[in-house]
Parts: C-alpha cells; sequence; structure tokens
C-alpha cells in the first residue's frame, strides 16, 4: 500500500516538472475567436499534421510576455517545418488588449482568445503561462505548467518533429 502511495506521489510530481511527458491525450477540436481580428476563427483543423505548442496567456503575465520573443523565435524557425505556436489569451477584457500586445510585439504565430470548453479540454488551466505540446497525430504529449527556458522548448519540439 506504501509503495502504491509512493508511486502514485512521484507520478504526480513528475506531471509537475517542466516538460513533463503525459499520457497522449489528443488535443481538444476547437474554434475561436482570433485575437488579431475577432471576425476570423482559429481551428484546431488548422495544425493537423503539424506539431503545436499550445499555450495559454495573460497579457498582464510577466512569465507570459517573457516567453513570447522565445516563441516568435520557435515560430521563425521552425515553421516552414510542420510547426506552429498557437497562444490562447485568458484575458478577460475582451480581445482588444490583446490585439494590442500581439501588434506591439509582432507576434507572428496565430493567438486565439480562449473559451472555458478549451481549457477543460486541455485538461483544465489552474495558472498561467500554460503550454502543451501537440505531436504530428494531434496528440497532446507534453505539459509545462509555468514559464519554460527557450532551450528546453527547442529540444521538446525538435524531438517531436522527429517522431513519426
Amino acid at each position: 500500500m506504501m509503495r502504491q502511495i509512493k508511486a502514485a506521489a512521484l507520478a504526480a510530481i513528475l506531471l509537475l516538472l517542466p516538460g513533463a511527458s503525459l499520457a497522449a491525450k489528443a488535443m481538444p477540436s476547437f474554434s475561436l475567436s482570433s485575437a488579431a481580428d475577432a471576425a476570423k476563427k482559429v481551428s484546431s483543423e488548422e495544425f493537423k499534421g503539424k506539431v503545436v505548442l499550445v499555450s495559454f496567456f495573460a497579457t498582464w503575465c510577466p512569465p507570459c510576455r517573457e516567453e513570447i520573443p522565445d516563441f516568435i523565435t520557435l515560430q521563425n524557425d521552425l515553421g516552414s517545418k510542420g510547426f506552429s505556436v498557437l497562444g490562447i489569451a485568458v484575458d478577460e477584457g475582451g480581445s482588444g488588449i490583446v490585439k494590442k500586445l500581439v501588434e506591439q510585439t509582432k507576434i507572428n504565430y496565430p493567438v486565439a482568445m480562449t473559451e472555458e470548453s478549451v481549457m477543460a479540454g486541455f485538461g483544465g488551466i489552474s495558472g498561467v503561462p500554460t503550454s502543451f505540446l501537440v505531436n504530428r497525430k494531434g496528440n497532446v504529449v507534453k505539459h509545462y505548467p509555468g514559464y519554460v527556458p527557450h532551450e528546453v522548448l527547442r529540444q521538446d519540439i525538435e524531438q517531436v518533429m522527429q517522431e513519426k
């Protein structure tokens, strides 16, 4: 009994570590309003066959803003190779403030406004930033609660991109 409790505790701790592997779970389907143009939608269908880094963030969150230049670099370097960053804003003040951030920081990847069902579909978001790495098959394979160093993200993304 004690051994089972220790194993469960260790598994829980491992899931909380940056880059923790998850048992493959399909990325939820969604169609969200674009932060740059509320008349447009950002759909999960757009990312089929790609490796995707889905990042839940907020404009008021310093670590979230700190990740943006790294995400821009990843999008520039790997976008033509079947990779995309997808920012999903959890801001409650509407898309106007998010659109302003997109323009100010010259974000080069899709940014959408979240919905509760999407957050729940990813297993719940308890804080920001929270990111998920999705493989080409559409399965979430890594979970990153909190800020993640660029080197860790790049290594994980490139590893997942090499998978067949």
